[in-house]
């Protein structure tokens, strides 16, 4: 029997009339955005059929995929990705398939009016809102699903099983079914952009992913849906994590090498000021792995839980 939560998810919300239903666009506050109108389509055939017509016209797409919930960060990806394309589609889809059963598939911030709204503002062509079971005809037990070995099942994936297994299949299908020339992506979620770059040059997917440096709050916390579930008091702790990873960069940069030492002091800032660590881990930027003596580029990540958050984060740092 089909679970009654997996057939949740925000298509019917956002489309009332049509497939194709054009919003009227909502006027803009900065003279830099202009007013325009949003198209939404929530089925597969649809999109693929825009998507064609377009390149008959010749115009190169952009895809900025998402589960919704829209904030800053994601503005700054379409407005990035803007630069290069003639057409922006961004996908919202909260994939069932990325979630643990002990996780928050059910409560995951839902904002499709404020979606579409952002979306106008920022000049997104498409919004494309399929329903689970556009993503998974056969089902959740019975799909096809696309697994990249080893940068699955390190840091998010040792404490969160199968979690990259749903998001490399989710974006290998949106990929087929918009079939960008580019996507854009947050470099917050730094191991879910490697292990989509490693997917799209092993499967020979015809596109560039783009990832883009995280969007901060004022006080260094980086933009995430999640940060909804945070009290106001943990709001004011939350800004650590960023804090605890800068303090590492610049140890360093000023030359430090025991990266073990630097991930311990940085753990126990984070339980001291009230967090609880799954990991804090230094490795190479450009593969994940243990950094090597040829290692030009460090990035330093954490997953850490705040009350009912899970926030991640990280800095990279140039030797």
């Amino acid at each position: 029997m089909t679970n009654p939560i997996l057939r949740r998810n925000i298509a019917s919300e956002l489309v009332s009339h049509a497939d194709n239903s054009l919003i009227p666009g909502r006027q803009s506050e900065h003279p830099s955005l202009s007013n325009n109108s949003l198209e939404i389509i929530a089925r597969p055939a649809a999109i693929l059929e825009r998507v064609r017509d377009w390149r008959r016209q010749g115009l190169r797409v952009a895809l900025v995929p998402t589960m919704g919930n829209l904030h800053e960060g994601h503005a700054t990806l379409v407005a990035k990705a803007r630069e290069h394309a003639d057409r922006v589609v961004v996908s919202v889809f909260v994939n069932p398939l990325q979630f643990g059963p002990n996780e928050d598939f059910q409560t995951y911030p839902r904002t499709p009016d404020e979606d579409r709204m952002l979306l106008e503002h920022y000049r997104a062509d498409l919004l494309f809102v399929p329903e689970v079971s556009d993503m998974y005809p056969h089902g959740m037990q019975h799909h096809t699903m696309v697994q990249v070995p080893e940068l699955s099942d390190i840091l998010c994936g040792v404490v969160r099983p199968g979690h990259f297994v749903g998001v490399a299949t989710v974006v290998a299908k949106l990929f087929n079914v918009v079939q960008p020339d580019v996507a854009l992506f947050g470099e917050k979620d730094f191991q879910q952009l490697a292990i989509i770059k490693r997917m799209v040059i092993d499967l020979c997917m015809p596109l560039q992913v783009i990832g883009i440096p995280t969007v901060r709050e004022t006080n260094g916390l980086a933009m995430s849906s999640r940060n909804r579930y945070l009290s106001d008091e943990q709001r004011q702790l939350a800004p650590r994590i960023y804090a605890a990873l800068s303090g590492v960069k610049q140890q360093l940069l000023d030359g430090r090498r025991d990266f073990a030492a630097l991930e311990q002091q940085a753990d126990e800032q984070l339980r001291a000021a009230g967090f609880k660590p799954d990991y804090v881990a230094i490795r190479d930027a450009d593969t994940l792995y243990q950094p090597g003596d040829l290692t030009k580029k460090l990035v330093v990540l954490t997953a850490a839980r705040l009350g009912r958050a899970r926030l991640i984060d990280n800095v990279q740092v140039e030797l």
